[in-house]
């Protein structure tokens, strides 16, 4: 029996999404496209599709990018981590480049739109300028564990955040090359969990009533397990404010 080939390209893009959120593709690198986005200081955007807001313009030193939507995930795929090399050995070294997603976009056949810092990192030395010129690579990438020494994972409230009706989340700083698929609060440890919604990107809400006292939170892993943070939400919360979670993911 014949499948039609839409039938066999959606399968297909069913079975990669299921691996890249599984990390099952990291001794595998992967063929595509990349190009980059104009930028007057070479970093990322403050503006990105994942709400990083500011943190999404010089993370990892700006080596950040937009995904294509297979990467991208609907937004589970906010701050994965990736090995990008080009493939043009005249311009570019072997080493590529290791950036963030914070973005969403999609070019010509690309999977990455990078930040014209990320893009540059994968020239050999004196080579930027003639790679940037291409305007598009042919590229490999695999995806990596993202590594923040020093860091644990930080949630800020969301500027949008209404003390103490509306409690919108950002989370930074996300180790390891896992994703964080669920959110959930307690208001006490009587009262159960309550699940936060993805709101887009890597921004997750929750209407509630007044809560009382310090939020716990934890997160579930898309291998399945809850990682529960060791400093709560404070009582106090304030819209901006960062917090760290005393946690982080290493794997």
């Amino acid at each position: 029996m014949a499948y039609p080939c839409s039938a066999i390209l959606f399968v297909f893009l069913v079975m990669m999404e299921v691996l890249l959120s599984s990390g099952d593709l990291t001794s595998e690198f992967m063929d595509s496209r990349a190009a980059y986005y104009g930028s007057p200081d070479g970093l990322g955007t403050s503006s990105g599709a994942c709400g990083y807001g500011d943190y999404g313009r010089d993370v990892k030193g700006g080596d950040v990018a937009a995904a294509s939507p297979l990467l991208y995930r609907n937004g589970a795929g906010c701050g994965a981590c990736y090995q990008v090399k080009c493939k043009n050995l005249d311009l570019c070294s072997p080493t590529g480049v290791t950036l963030v997603v914070t973005d969403h976009g999609q070019g010509d056949r690309t999977d990455f739109i990078m930040s014209p810092h990320a893009f540059t990192t994968m020239a050999r030395e004196g080579k930027y300028e003639q790679l940037k010129a291409l305007g598009v690579v042919d590229i490999e990438y695999k995806r990596v564990a993202c590594d923040y020494q020093g860091y644990n994972i930080w949630f800020k409230i969301n500027e949008s955040s209404n003390y103490p009706y509306y409690l919108s989340l950002v989370m930074l700083h996300q180790g390891g090359e896992i994703d964080i698929v669920a959110v959930e609060l307690s208001e006490d440890k009587t009262s159960g969990w309550k699940a936060m919604r993805r709101s887009y990107g890597t921004v997750w809400d929750i209407v509630m009533s007044p809560p009382k006292g310090n939020l716990a939170l934890r997160f579930q892993l898309s291998g399945g397990e809850w990682i529960y943070a060791r400093n709560p939400v404070p009582s106090n919360w304030k819209a901006g404010a960062s917090y760290d979670s005393g946690v982080q993911i290493k794997y």
